[in-house]
């Protein structure tokens, strides 16, 4: 019987990525899509919002591309877009490695974008619409959202494809309603310690895991 050989796995390596991600993120990923759409986005009004002094901020431009990602990715919680930020690699990538936290993300989408994602995620759906980046497919699922397949995100309804425009500006003006809604839940939310990791308990744990499987092979 042929040996079976199994490729090397070394989690303690020195490099955990190449010296750039840009290497990663493939030419045609969505990512670089929201990147060139915000990079040339006229967000002036957003930098109003803010006012001088005190300690520095994460650029508005930077979290916008985060924000736009995430909703493209059916991210919404500030939560799930600050893991995101920490071990995804398109997200790292469209934030240059920074990592603003949950609460830095819903001070920015509350602070400083309420008054314009509306516009902004309307404007930039529908321009990919027309532009052909996003297709609308019949598909029959619960609940409205987004899906990204084979490089191309889709908007997949519950019921049926609404092509007339207006009627698509009001199914996303829903959807960021709910978001808002979400905002204001995790807003009130208390931030709990991670939980430490009880190695000693976590070995017992898997050994009587091992033992039972074990038992039930040799049964």
């Amino acid at each position: 019987m042929s040996r079976v050989v199994f490729k090397s796995n070394e989690q303690g390596q020195i490099l955990l990525f190449p010296a750039s991600l840009d290497e990663k993120v493939p030419q045609d990923s969505p990512a670089r899509l929201v990147n060139q759409i915000v990079d040339n986005l006229d967000i002036a009004q957003i930098i109003d919002t803010y006012k001088g002094g005190g300690t520095s901020a994460y650029h508005p431009r930077m979290m916008l591309k985060v924000v736009l990602y995430s909703y493209l990715n059916n991210i919404y919680s500030s939560r799930k877009i600050e893991q995101a930020l920490a071990d995804r690699i398109s997200f790292m990538w469209l934030s240059g490695g920074q990592q603003p936290d949950h609460n830095t993300i819903n001070r920015f989408r509350s602070c400083h974008l309420k008054e314009d994602i509306h516009q902004i995620f309307t404007q930039v759906v529908l321009m990919l619409v027309d532009m052909g980046y996003l297709s609308l497919d019949v598909i029959y699922v619960d609940g409205t959202k987004i899906e990204s397949r084979a490089n191309r995100y889709t908007f997949v309804w519950k019921k049926t494809v609404e092509k007339n425009k207006a009627k698509l500006e009001e199914k996303i003006r829903k959807v960021l309603e709910q978001i808002e809604e979400g905002i204001a839940i995790e807003n009130q939310m208390e931030d709990q310690p991670p939980l430490p990791i009880d190695s000693k308990e976590l070995r017992r744990r898997i050994e009587a895991l091992n033992s039972r499987t074990k038992s039930h092979k040799d049964t």
